[in-house]
């Protein structure tokens, strides 16, 4: 029988040994990204793809048009920055219980 004995320490001391073995076996594979890498040499040698038009069309015009402000994101970045930007907590929880008025509707039927 061992006197004095911390359980926290025993724990510790596992924890630590199962790390260890854990990094062991990560070297062992190598990271994620050079199984991606490695994958990607091989994928290289692979089958030629093509791209229709219409697909070239969706993705031109998907990067001509923005669904971001980027002006109004510019002005509230500024007004961070300034410590000026306020934020309208009434207009926030309005459009949350709308959305989740909707959602739960939409739920219901």
């Amino acid at each position: 029988m061992k006197v004095g004995i911390n359980n926290n320490v025993e724990m510790l001391a596992s924890k630590l040994q199962q790390n260890t073995a854990q990094q062991a076996l990560q070297k062992q594979a190598g990271t994620a990204a050079e199984a991606v890498q490695a994958s990607g040499r091989h994928a290289q040698a692979g089958v030629p793809v093509t791209v229709s038009s219409s697909v070239r069309t969706l993705d031109h015009n998907a990067k001509a048009s923005s669904d971001i402000d980027m002006a109004k994101v510019k002005a509230m970045r500024e007004a961070i920055a300034n410590g000026t930007f306020s934020v309208n907590a009434g207009a926030i929880a309005d459009k949350l219980l709308s959305d989740a008025s909707l959602f739960l509707g939409a739920a219901r039927t």
